[in-house]
């Protein structure tokens, strides 16, 4: 009886799903609470559970799951509950993943930091695709593989066991005392994670992260699947024709955009693809130049995402460190590059720079004649022998369009990857998924990325390659007209606000193709001490966000996105991408993102509003 109540109300559920449910991939942080991240939706989800009203204005009204659909979303927070109240288990200890192999990842991350012995268990009946020796060299993950027959009981184990099902069933799972996690696969759909038992509710926030850093939650489309699957008691897998030949046009636009004849990999997201590339590397510098020390070079204020993936990589493997670099807000990226360089050399170390370029949030540019200069330069060990060359990671995500790594071009000559979160232009905010591509020199580099990312099974879904299709070949022209309102924006702040410092690009800058559409305020301050100033910037910030959302809701959005194809998005990046970066670096200013399709006259005529409230 309870178990076809949740069905029948399923399904209702299912059939007044609101429209953005499955489209949005990002969401609004004015209604986000992050430490009660899915908990406040699944409550009130409850209450309409508890009411029976699956009304499609009542599922509107729920708060937002998960800031960014990449972390999570209403559809894999349902299938979670769902998953749950079948088997009778708290709906925080299931957590879905767009991968089949991060799951196991995630334990064994844990495990190895915590010096935790780790059993995975097969079935003899299924075959397992993993490479476990390429985890074990590379990720220095510590465990064994065992196969067991259907009929046998699992053994009590001194340490962490954990059983995958390959029977691509997501309702009813057999659990018992001696598996502390069942991991049960879809070859299409990804994968769901059951915690069980309360001595291994410690692993819950820790394997959520690594889904949030490393990876991506089961997407909303195949959470949809995983969820009639549930209901109709099969799963609709099949595939389409398309894959193929949008797959091939994805690369063939990534070559044209980024004027790089060698062939790109796509990834389910940006941190995916950006964990390939820095796995891949480690992989090389593991088998080509042993027991040398790896450095990852970091700006100290970049993507909160990418700083904290670059140290729990670090954490977790020896040899390597990252090390920090000062990039923005007054420091120049050349300088701090060539003194990092030069110590990395000295120590006879292999060195990975990550950058962004235009930075964020500031959109500064370095020389980039000088930047070719310093990363070209032969440098010396202590010993006198002639160092490592650094490999350059671009994300350039901010400016997709540049061809940084063309023949003939800044980064031509130098080994570089390329790489960008699909969320963004490319996809025009449609899905997640990202993509890399290495110049001539970075050939051989690809090879141990692919390998990487094919290994965590992050690699993009059928539907995010579908939606890269009809995106990318219009990229640059959206790129450009977003650009344009964004201008026109700038020069209006400046105008009626001179007093404000705007971080944008110079018009000189622009006329060499550098057009961004996301730019930042340093708003004007009151005080007597830093901490009055201070206090007074981020009261501001907030007072013209909030405006600025209230007074055109149905353009304005308060979130971290960027690229989309309609509408202005506003965020503070202290509070939001910066996350995890130290509070020492953090910005606390105004970042805004223009699309190419705004009302730019309502826009001036609120921040205009705003200007005589200060």
């Amino acid at each position: 009886m309870r178990k076809n109540k949740i069905l029948d109300y399923m399904e209702g559920v299912l059939k007044n799903i609101p429209n953005n449910w499955v489209s949005q991939t990002t969401h609004r942080l004015d209604i986000y609470n992050e430490k009660l991240a899915k908990i406040e939706f699944l409550k009130k989800f409850e209450v309409l559970y508890n009411k029976n009203d699956f009304q499609s204005s009542s599922l509107t009204e729920l708060p937002t799951a998960f800031d960014y659909i990449r972390l999570g979303h209403p559809l894999s927070c349902l299938l979670e509950w769902v998953i749950a109240k079948l088997n009778n288990i708290e709906a925080n200890s299931v957590i879905s993943f767009s991968s089949k192999t991060i799951p196991i990842l995630a334990i064994l991350r844990k495990n190895l930091l915590e010096k935790k012995k780790t059993q995975i268990i097969y079935l003899t009946q299924e075959s397992y695709d993993i490479d476990f020796e390429v985890i074990k060299y590379v990720y220095e993950y510590d465990f064994e593989v065992k196969k067991i027959k259907p009929e046998e009981e699992i053994p009590p184990f001194k340490g962490t066991s954990i059983l995958i099902s390959k029977e691509c069933k997501f309702d009813n799972f057999n659990l018992n005392s001696n598996i502390d996690f069942l991991i049960s696969t879809h070859p299409q759909l990804g994968s769901v994670l059951i915690v069980n038992g309360k001595e291994n509710q410690n692993y819950i926030s820790e394997i959520q992260h690594v889904r949030r850093r490393e990876t991506i939650a089961m997407t909303p489309t195949n959470s949809l699947a995983a969820l009639k699957s549930i209901i109709n008691n099969s799963i609709n897998s099949k595939k389409t024709n398309s894959l193929a030949n949008n797959k091939s046009s994805v690369i063939k636009s990534i070559k044209e955009i980024t004027g790089v004849s060698t062939n790109p990999l796509i990834a389910s997201s940006g941190l995916s693809i950006q964990y390939a590339i820095l796995m891949g590397l480690i992989h090389d510098a593991k088998e080509n130049h042993t027991e040398k020390k790896i450095k990852i070079i970091v700006p100290t204020n970049c993507y909160g995402g990418t700083n904290d993936q670059a140290r729990r990589i670090a954490s977790c493997i020896k040899n390597v460190e990252v090390l920090d670099l000062v990039v923005d807000n007054g420091k120049d990226m050349v300088k701090s590059i060539d003194l990092i360089l030069n110590q990395v050399a000295f120590e006879n170390s292999i060195p990975y720079i990550i950058a962004e370029i235009p930075t964020n949030p500031r959109v500064q540019v370095p020389d980039l004649l000088k930047l070719k200069t310093v990363l070209t330069k032969t440098r010396k060990t202590s010993s006198g022998k002639i160092a490592i060359d650094p490999v350059f990671i671009l994300d350039q995500t901010f400016c997709p369009n540049i061809q940084f790594l063309a023949k003939n071009q800044i980064l031509s000559t130098i080994r570089s990857i390329s790489y960008a979160s699909g969320s963004k232009f490319a996809s025009g905010g449609l899905c997640t998924s990202g993509y890399c591509i290495g110049n001539i020199k970075a050939k051989t580099l690809m090879k141990k990325i692919e390998l990487h990312l094919k290994l965590c099974d992050n690699e993009a879904t059928e539907l995010q390659i579908e939606i890269l299709a009809k995106q990318l070949p219009s990229m640059n022209e959206r790129i450009y007209n977003a650009y344009k309102n964004t201008r026109e924006f700038v020069n209006f702040i400046n105008k009626v606000l001179p007093e404000a410092k705007i971080n944008f690009v110079s018009k000189e800058l622009s006329d060499k193709g550098f057009t961004p559409s996301v730019f930042s305020i340093d708003l004007p301050t009151k005080g007597n001490t830093k901490e009055e100033k201070d206090s007074y910037k981020k009261d501001l910030n907030h007072k013209l966000i909030n405006l600025m959302i209230t007074k055109i809701p149905y353009e304005c959005k308060y979130c971290v996105s960027y690229g989309q194809l309609n509408g202005s998005y506003w965020t503070i990046p202290a509070t939001s991408t910066q996350g995890t970066t130290k509070e020492s670096d953090k910005d606390y200013i105004t970042r805004v993102a223009i699309s190419g399709n705004i009302d730019i006259e309502i826009h001036k005529k609120i921040f205009l509003d705003f200007t005589k409230q200060i």
